[in-house]
């Protein structure tokens, strides 16, 4: 019998996933509800780590307009530096995004969907940051330092950024997470 056949809300009541034995296919006792009660605990303590970051770096650069050194720059440098501040700008409203989200919905009772909104919201936010510490590096290490050496700078620290952010978790994902035992919803829904 359906939700919808019993007359309870979305996942109400029941096990999400149940397997008979009172456990998920995760191996987690919880409704659906639940599942997405943990779920935006868990994405709100990873944006407050992503959040403190991007907020400290946009604060930096908003200051680097008003310094002498700043009226010094080339054309090609304060253009890095405007791109660098948008995607600050970018990056902040994305990962600020959550926390509105929830607030405008709340006791909507679409927290699943909330939760993957977030998400969403988070990757975007997470991709904004790599690309304003990227254009950042740019910028800083073409003042500091022989632009001979910057693409190749950049270049290792990028792909340093892409390994510990994306490559490892997708390899550790693959390797260990089982085909037949899994729901398949941790790619989309933040856990």
């Amino acid at each position: 019998m359906t939700d919808h056949e019993t007359g309870r809300g979305h996942g109400e009541g029941r096990r999400e996933g149940a397997r008979g034995d009172g456990q998920t296919a995760r191996g987690r006792d919880e409704t659906a509800e639940e599942r997405a009660d943990r779920q935006w605990q868990d994405l709100m303590q990873e944006i407050r780590v992503v959040q403190t970051g991007v907020q400290i770096l946009l604060g930096f650069l908003l200051t680097v307009v008003f310094t002498s050194r700043y009226e010094s720059l080339g054309s090609t440098d304060k253009g890095i530096y405007v791109l660098t501040v948008v995607l600050g700008s970018l990056a902040t409203g994305a990962l600020i995004g959550p926390v509105s989200f929830h607030r405008l919905v709340a006791g909507r009772r679409i927290k699943p969907e909330t939760v993957a909104w977030a998400s969403r919201l988070t990757f975007v936010g997470i991709l904004l940051l790599l690309a304003t510490l990227t254009s950042a590096l740019v910028l800083i290490l073409r003042v500091a330092t022989d632009d001979a050496i910057v693409p190749w700078l950049v270049g290792g620290v990028l792909a340093w950024y892409l390994l510990c952010w994306f490559a490892l978790p997708l390899w550790a994902r693959g390797r260990y997470t089982t085909k037949g035992g899994s729901d398949g919803s941790a790619g989309r829904d933040g856990g």
